[in-house]
């Protein structure tokens, strides 16, 4: 066994940390140890806050002060990470960043965290990146074959100011996207409630799902295609997929909400993954005080079917 942190630590929480969930904390503080052994000493009242036991969902307070046990885990002589090279293409990736937060271009098929078999994602590879940033956070996710701008907070009081804006519907996201057949002009907004369906992995249009807005423009006709940009109002899981499929225009590629016979012919055009793109971000910097602007370029992959297509 290989002792990776040795002794007890009674750390005391500063006001960056007030608000975080414990299990959270552990986790980023840790680094090494499995999520499923920091939920194993949590839920065995090995960790404390102020000489009390805690639930996972515990939100630290400033002035709590945390005890955290010795923690061993097996040592292993591995070779190194095939992810090595991954992490390493994240710098690349990066197309904004400050003392305050990060802006990244995620590649598509790179989840945003690790988890459901998964060890690896983005903010598990930039925390690799970023040793010394004490704190680092998701301000939003992007699904796994989706591609663009995805914000990772450096600050909590950074994190808090995001989330306040994605709260109030602020914060302005342009997706683009390739949906199947012409997308009428005059559709510039779809409203259709969305509900999650767990068990099934998968999101329906239906009248007890929660409210959703997306609002769409036409950017460029193709001969049996158009490519729009989407801007989300609301934040549900899915929800540009689902409101495109549901108007009977579903985005090129997607193996969920998609028609087989498009994704066929635009793979035929070289198409390997979902065209979805979060190509920009408009938001306001709290730590500079100005509203910013951040764009993600296109990958050369999607831009080389879009130039093997014929404009309508």
């Amino acid at each position: 066994m290989n002792d990776i942190y040795k002794t007890v630590q009674m750390l005391t929480i500063d006001d960056e940390y007030q608000g975080q969930r414990i299990d959270n904390f552990l986790i980023a503080r840790l680094k090494g140890v499995p999520k499923s052994m920091v939920y194993r000493i949590v839920r065995k009242g090995e960790v404390r806050v102020n000489k009390k036991r805690i639930k996972p969902e515990y939100k630290l307070q400033a002035g709590d002060v945390v005890r955290v046990p010795p923690v061993r885990v097996a040592e292993r002589d591995a070779p190194p990470s095939p992810k090595l090279n991954q992490i390493a293409a994240l710098e690349q990736q990066i197309v904004y960043e400050d003392d305050y937060l990060i802006v990244l271009n995620k590649p598509s098929g790179l989840a945003v965290h690790g988890g459901s078999g998964l060890s690896f994602g983005v903010i598990e590879g930039l925390r690799a990146l970023r040793p010394q940033c004490r704190f680092l956070e998701l301000a939003h996710r992007l699904d796994k074959d989706t591609s663009g701008c995805l914000m990772i907070a450096k600050k909590r009081s950074t994190l808090k100011a995001l989330h306040d804006q994605l709260r109030k519907k602020t914060m302005q996201k342009r997706y683009h996207a390739l949906v199947l057949g012409n997308w009428p002009k005059t559709k510039r907004l779809v409203d259709a409630p969305l509900l999650k369906q767990a068990e099934q992995s998968v999101v329906r249009v239906h009248p007890e799902g929660k409210a959703s807005e997306t609002r769409f423009k036409i950017i460029q006709r193709y001969q049996g295609a158009t490519l729009v940009e989407a801007s989300p109002i609301t934040g549900r899981t899915h929800q540009i997929r689902v409101h495109t499929a549901c108007n009977g225009h579903p985005i090129a590629g997607d193996d969920k909400y998609g028609d087989d016979g498009f994704s066929k012919k635009m793979a035929e055009q070289g198409l390997t993954r979902l065209f979805l793109h979060a190509a920009e971000l408009n938001f306001f910097h709290p730590g500079i005080e100005q509203t910013l602007q951040v764009k993600a370029p296109v990958s050369a992959d999607l831009l080389a079917v879009l130039e093997k297509l014929a404009r309508a």
